[in-house]
Parts: C-alpha cells; structure tokens; sequence
C-alpha cells in the first residue's frame, strides 16, 4: 500500500551544479591544428620552444570555435607565448570585442632537443625514448626538456594566478595539449598523462575555488563534428 504524500514534507532535489562563489570559471580551449612537422623545415623557436603557424584546418577549427562560443560572455580569454594560440582565438576574440591577455605560464611543455617538430617524428617512428616517455609518463625523458615538477609548478601558478584575477568571472583560456592535461592531472590527482591527448580546436573546463579545482568537462568537440 502506498502511503499519501503530506504536502508538508520538505523535498530534497537533486540540483544542477553552481560554481561556489569566489570561483572562476575556466574554459581550456587547445588551439587548432598547426603546421605539420618536415625535417627540411624545422618550425621557428620563441625563446627554445617550436612555434608553428595554424595549419588550414587550424584555421577552420578557430572559426568553428567562435560559432559556438560567439553567443556567450566571457569576462576575459587569454593565450601564451605561442602564436598558434593567438591564431585559435583571434576569430572569437574579434567577435566578443575582447582583446586576449598573454600568459606565460601556460605555455606548452618545453621538450630540450625534441624542439621545432622533431617530438613528432620521434613519435612517429617509435623512437624507443619517446615509447619510454609515454611509458613512464614524464616529459622529461626528452633529451634536455623541462622536469616534469617545473612545469606542473608553472601550469599551477598560471592557473591560480588567472583565477585569482577573475573571481566569480568566466574566462576563456586558448593554451596547449600538455598543459590541459597538466592542469586536469592537477585538479584530479590523477596519472600524469590521463588526461593528454585534447584534441585540437577541443573544450576542457575546470572551475577554480582556492585550493579546490573541480573538474566540469574534457575534451568537447561537438563543435567540430557538426
């Protein structure tokens, strides 16, 4: 027999998410497709690391970003160093009337000698480091690239220093690869390289409370396979 429901009794609904107050809310953009490696043509160098220009299909994929995202507010968008993400964000930009902050720190990964597309082919050709990288999941098996607890150190001050600036703010972050899967790794205390593999042109999401990193979202394409 079921019992009468009495109108007086609290209910207890399950609710949507809300962002705790004081936090950002970052949107992890990795920048589209760049320029394919060629041995003949190593990729130019800003200060040691390779820095390719969008490849043609990059160039669609920044497009089809700003489609998605043209209609949505943003307090801000940032990229690095690094011209592919200021190519990624430049057709949202425009359409925001936002002019993109510079952050450093969110660079992608140093590699040492593995620099200027030579990380690819080694990739490519099953070079027995590079399987040993993916192995042990440390970037700093690369001859001479940057140890693995410097760059988590620098993704994390990036972060925090961007959240810090934008309490209670959305903020849209056009960065790299490494460093999406940095920042996840960081936010779930995960294996190093759970969470590297974004694809280009994808959204990653992360909500930033202090010390509390909560993780809403990885690698959302749905922009891209309409």
């Amino acid at each position: 027999m079921t019992m009468p429901e009495d109108p007086a009794e609290p209910e207890y609904r399950q609710r949507r998410f809300t962002a705790p107050p004081g936090a950002a809310d970052l949107l992890l953009i990795r920048h589209g497709e760049s320029a394919p490696a060629r041995p003949s043509k190593p990729f130019p160098l800003v200060d040691g690391q390779g820095d390719p220009e969008l490849a043609p299909e990059g160039l669609v994929q920044a497009d089809l970003i700003a489609r998605r995202l043209g209609e949505e507010h943003f307090d801000a968008l940032y990229v690095t160093t690094l011209r592919r993400t200021a190519q990624t964000a430049a057709p949202l930009a425009e359409r925001l009337g936002l002019t993109p902050r510079v952050c450093p720190e969110l660079r992608e990964i140093f590699l040492g000698e593995w620099e200027g597309g030579v990380f690819r082919q080694k990739v490519a050709d099953r070079d027995p480091l590079a399987e040993k990288l993916w192995a042990e999941e440390r970037w700093g098996v690369a001859p001479g690239a940057e140890d693995d607890e410097v760059f988590a150190a620098r993704v994390r001050a990036g972060i925090e220093r961007i959240a810090a600036d934008h309490a209670d703010q959305r903020v849209a972050v056009f960065t790299h690869g490494g460093v999406i899967g940095q920042v996840l790794a960081l936010a779930t205390r995960s294996r190093p390289f759970a969470f590297v593999g974004a694809d280009n042109g994808s959204f990653s999401q992360v909500v930033v409370h202090g010390p509390q990193w909560i993780v809403r979202g990885y690698n959302d394409i749905a922009h891209l396979t309409t």
